[in-house]
């Protein structure tokens, strides 16, 4: 077995600080700790974040609330649990963001956890205002889900989802479905 494989000599707290991705560290929905990269992209310093609730990176309120409510039941089941969505620098400025997280103990999900975060910017920038709603079945539309799942994952009516599906489209001026995911992956 080599020495790098049996841990010795590898300084793990150095990778965690250089890894190639937004990494953090939580209890109960707050940050005890992060790394450069991740105060690179949101564009905070480490001690501005480091007991902070993850609250403080999302657009708003709602959707911190209505993200932590629908990942916990999946954390329960698998363990993990990874999507693509709307984050939120200090400077207010939104962006794509693939994030992806495991919990520590699947009974209370939220306890603990280490989470990545991945700028999407370059490859997906954002370019229509989009409520907070909006931006939720956007990236599920960028998911291919149906306006009947989307309705599920999110706890509305499918009706309700196409009303919001036919705000993107106008925002984006999509001729249709695939046109919209096509205009979204864009930006």
């Amino acid at each position: 077995m080599s020495q790098a494989s049996t841990g010795a000599g590898v300084d793990y707290q150095l990778a965690f600080e250089l890894a190639p991705v937004g990494l953090a560290l939580s209890r109960n929905r707050t940050m005890v700790d992060c790394n450069r990269y991740l105060c690179e992209m949101f564009g905070a310093s480490r001690e501005l974040l480091v007991g902070q609730s993850f609250q403080l990176l999302y657009p708003s309120a709602a959707e911190f609330e209505r993200t932590g409510s629908r990942i916990a039941p999946i954390l329960n089941r698998d363990g993990t649990y990874a999507d693509d969505r709307i984050m939120k620098r200090a400077s207010g400025d939104t962006f794509w963001c693939h994030v992806t997280g495991r919990a520590l103990n699947r009974d209370t999900p939220h306890e603990a956890g280490i989470w990545t975060f991945e700028d999407l910017s370059s490859r997906r920038p954002v370019k229509a205002e989009l409520t907070a709603r909006e931006r939720e079945v956007a990236a599920h539309v960028m998911d291919g889900l149906t306006s009947k799942a989307i309705g599920r994952a999110l706890g509305i009516s499918h009706r309700t989802v196409e009303i919001y599906r036919a705000r993107l489209m106008r925002k984006y001026q999509a001729s249709n479905a695939g046109d919209l995911v096509h205009r979204l992956m864009a930006g």
